[in-house]
């Protein structure tokens, strides 16, 4: 009996170890199409009122309309259709955002948290949506319901009884928008840190360090213009049908234009085989737009030496005749680094490189040819790229390849990033960032008369390690669920509950909210389809895409509850709270009126001059983007090569390279449901995608029941009854779905300079179970 409690508290952070009933099918080769919209219909339909599901769908990616709170692909700057601007996984998103089930006050009291840890993500996210504040009794294990002034009255207490600003961390999730991550980040500097982890930190951090270092700015550098006209598209380490659907038709139109597309990725994925446009009928009728022209099935982070590979096999055709392949002219006008790029070329083996990668020569030599004769080129990525240790360089190495073909400023051509969340990018642009410039805490102290902290704070991996250690008390979380987002689960998990104090500004209960602190609170808000009525009027909020497309969102349904509050809102309230300063803004004037918060944001951020007007009356503009114009702001003034050395990892016999991926019901951490329609599974998540030589070699026989474990400086970590299924995956490399196989991914392992957790490359041992 001992036993079994003592393990009950070492997986209380993980979710439930118990299977929901297996099956699979053949992967799909063809994605979207009619049963994407039966899927998306079937959603709504489940989960969502029918008027309000009528009214956000034909409102959802609209101008004036609402901006879909999952990925931040971008809308069309023209007319948008009128059959929806929205794919399955938007309304999805919707259906989980605007879930008619609410959860009061009196479901905590009869649910304890103990009770609730025993429920899956999927399952704490169909409870429904958070109706009213609550506060945790640590004597009794449930939450209970608090008023909205004795909240603030307790964060307002622990905040002011730290010895130092710095014992608290302030978290952003993507879903943030500019109007209240400005002001969250105004907050946390006037309270006096610059401990402001995002959850860009656990993401696309490399990006940004990779192609600030070569371009000086950590954006891409495309339009949508710009994909449409493309002469090859090159997507790697990304899977657009499920994390980005919208992107499709993007990729479509570059299609239709004469464009080509390369896929890079260790597994193949339907949406990237064909794609079946849901508004062309003939599509339907024909069986829809072939997307990949070439496949490269790489390993597991074997990304640098292909572009290598490739980089060398130009080389040797820019020797036959100067000028035939590199654009010279651009190279010598706009960079530098160049001689050095190709020294460093000349004296690495091809030979080497194609080993490491995975990918036959052959295959290789066609995409070197496909690139040698193509002038506008853009690559696309994610975090297939960006999650590794060498994650900044595997950007810096895409970049490379750009430069060299002059494919960097203009039509047709660049860097693209695809961003996961759709404000994280707007989120960091308004400042939330641990490690902000001088120029931006010059301009924010002199607006606001004080002196903003100047010391670098905590990213996500420093939050979590100092709140183990005890340094860190109270962490305070603007949307997201930190604890499955996280790597180390268990580890993370512990970590809140050793704060003093942990609040969570959420629209819906997750496993986050399952590791209370000393006192916790769950702060309600509204979400973005719901109306925001403040005295001033109804509110509308913008966002950031990721292709720098500053546009407005506003919520078209009733809030489910009377007593929440926006985001905006509870920020307001906790600074006039929590800060004792003699002069500070006018928090009372922000909260009635978002165009007062956007006065200010013009005032401070470049970009944004006449930001009400010029929002107001297209409902989106474009933000400076120097690359796009080939003004580099690096440090030498221009574009620069680099030189990075192919990445190895030490993996020993019986050993593999796991990637974390979402499933097709997923967004983020969001669960909709058990369904990876494209690859085949069906009702699980608890799997291990497998090369079916590899379970031969170690005697492993389909949906065999394992148990999965890595181990970092001498610590073990691992998670319990896995299904082993065959999967058309490279050998020596295992796919497993986000969150559940988070508790593998070390904490303190990440991507040099950008602090991004390593979790699509970690090493793992997997044994039958017992």
């Amino acid at each position: 009996m001992k036993k079994g409690k003592s393990e009950d508290k070492e997986k209380k952070h993980l979710s439930p170890a118990e299977f929901t009933g297996i099956k699979t099918t053949k992967p799909k080769t063809n994605s979207a199409g009619v049963t994407g919209i039966v899927v998306a219909m079937k959603h709504g339909i489940n989960y969502m009122k029918p008027g309000a599901m009528a009214r956000a769908m034909f409102k959802l990616n609209q101008k004036g309309g609402i901006d879909c709170p999952g990925c931040a692909w971008p809308d069309p700057d023209d007319d948008r259709s009128k059959l929806g601007e929205f794919c399955e996984n938007g309304m999805k998103a919707i259906s989980e955002e605007a879930a008619r089930n609410l959860i009061d006050g009196n479901f905590f009291s009869e649910n304890s948290v103990e009770s609730l840890r025993r429920k899956s993500d999927f399952e704490l996210g169909k409870l429904g949506r958070l109706s009213e504040p609550l506060v945790y009794d640590k004597s009794k294990g449930h939450y209970y319901p608090i008023d909205w002034e004795s909240a603030f009255s307790i964060i307002s207490r622990e905040l002011n009884a730290l010895k130092d600003p710095n014992q608290a961390a302030f978290y952003t999730s993507g879903r943030t928008s500019n109007e209240a991550a400005f002001l969250y980040q105004l907050f946390v500097r006037m309270y006096g840190t610059n401990n402001l982890p995002d959850c860009s930190n656990m993401c696309h951090e490399s990006s940004g360090v990779g192609l600030s270092e070569t371009i000086g700015l950590g954006k891409g550098s495309v339009t949508l213009n710009d994909i449409h006209q493309a002469d090859l598209l090159i997507i790697m380490g990304q899977n657009p049908g499920t994390n980005h659907p919208r992107m499709l038709s993007s990729i479509e139109k570059c299609k239709e234009n004469g464009g080509e597309v390369i896929t890079v990725n260790p597994l193949p994925e339907a949406a990237l085989m064909k794609f079946t446009n849901p508004q062309r009928p003939l599509k339907i009728l024909t069986g829809g737009t072939t997307i990949t022209d070439l496949f490269l099935q790489l390993r597991i982070n074997g990304d640098i030496p292909l572009l290598k590979a490739i980089m060398i096999l130009l080389l040797e055709r820019e020797k036959q005749q100067e000028g035939s392949v590199f654009d010279r002219e651009f190279i010598e006008e706009f960079t530098t680094g160049f001689d050095e790029l190709i020294a460093h070329l000349e004296t690495t083996s091809l030979s080497d490189c194609i080993e490491a990668s995975g990918v036959s020569r052959d295959l290789i030599e066609l995409a070197a040819e496909k690139i040698a004769t193509k002038k506008r080129i853009i690559i696309c990525w994610a975090m297939g790229l960006t999650q590794h240790k060498n994650g900044v360089q595997n950007i810096r190495e895409i970049v490379n390849l750009l430069l060299l073909k002059g494919a960097i400023g203009k039509e047709g051509a660049g860097v693209c990033p695809v961003r996961g969340h759709s404000n994280v990018q707007g989120d960091r642009t308004m400042g939330i960032d641990e490690a902000p410039t001088e120029e931006f805490l010059d301009r924010l102290g002199s607006y606001y008369h004080f002196n903003p902290p100047r010391e670098h704070g905590y990213a996500t991996v420093d939050a979590i390690k100092a709140m183990h250690e005890g340094s860190l008390k109270v962490f305070v979380a603007m949307g997201g669920n930190f604890l499955s987002a996280g790597p180390d689960t268990k580890l993370t998990g512990d970590a809140l509950s050793s704060c003093r104090m942990t609040v969570h500004i959420s629209t819906k209960l997750n496993r986050s909210h399952l590791a209370p602190g000393e006192i916790s609170l769950i702060l309600p808000c509204l979400g973005r389809t719901d109306i925001d009525r403040q005295k001033s009027g109804e509110q509308f909020v913008t966002v950031e895409n990721s292709m720098s497309v500053l546009h407005s969102s506003k919520g078209v349904l009733e809030p489910c509850s009377p007593k929440l509050k926006s985001e905006v809102a509870i920020i307001c309230e906790m600074a006039k709270a929590t800060l004792k300063r003699e002069k500070q803004p006018d928090w009372d004037r922000y909260r009635d009126n978002y165009d007062s918060i956007r006065d200010s944001i013009e005032q401070i951020i470049p970009g944004f001059e006449n930001f009400n007007q010029r929002i107001k009356k297209e409902d989106f503009f474009y933000l400076p983007n120097g690359p796009k114009n080939r003004q580099f702001n690096t440090h030498t003034g221009k574009a620069n090569f680099s030189v990075n050395p192919i990445a190895t990892l030490k993996v020993e016999d019986e050993q593999y390279i796991m990637m974390t991926i979402r499933s097709h019901d997923q967004f983020n951490t969001t669960i909709y449901g058990l369904d990876d329609r494209y690859r085949g599974i069906y009702n699980e998540r608890r799997v291990v995608l497998m090369n079916p030589e590899d379970m031969v070699r170690t005697g492993l026989k389909n949906r065999e029941v394992v148990n999965l474990s890595s181990n970092y400086k001498g610590i073990k970590r691992s998670v319990d009854r896995f299904i082993v299924v065959p999967y058309d995956i490279p050998s020596g490399c295992v796919a497993t779905y986000f969150p559940e196989a988070n508790a593998l991914v070390p904490y303190d392992e990440y991507a040099d300079r950008s602090k991004t957790p390593i979790s699509k490359s970690v090493i793992i041992s997997i044994e039958k179970a017992d």
